[in-house]
């Protein structure tokens, strides 16, 4: 059991930044891998980025490369997603997830994390 509560989405110009932050609680947040996914209406949820439980494996998609950057604080039970030069079609609610170290990496394929956050709103005007 891990609950996942996201914050730091809001609205913001195109070009603007926001970090978003995955609090966790429950089991132990340092042995799971976290991935970040986001969702537009009427779009796939998608992949967004991933780091492994010890901060070594770090993966990107295409479209967020160079300008987000996935970090974590075990110690403060807290992952974190950095968004620069935010463009308006980042537009999307966006989700943390997390998988057990133990069970399999975390990876782009939603099915295999166990847990997700509620989501936060991310609005990006042009």
């Amino acid at each position: 059991q891990v609950d996942l509560v996201e914050s730091g989405g809001g609205l913001v110009q195109a070009g603007a930044s926001l970090r978003l932050s995955c609090a966790a609680s429950g089991r132990t947040f340092s042995s799971y891998g976290m991935g970040w996914f986001r969702q537009a209406p009427g779009k796939e949820r998608e992949f967004v980025a991933s780091i492994s439980w010890s901060g070594g494996t770090i993966n990107y998609a295409d479209s967020v490369k160079g300008r987000f950057t996935i970090s974590r604080d075990n110690a403060k039970n807290t992952g974190y997603l950095q968004m620069n030069s935010l463009k308006a079609e980042d537009t999307a609610v966006y989700y943390c997830a997390a998988v057990s170290a133990a069970k399999r990496s975390p990876s782009a394929v939603a099915g295999i994390y166990d847990y997700w956050g509620q989501g936060t709103q991310v609005t990006v005007s042009s």
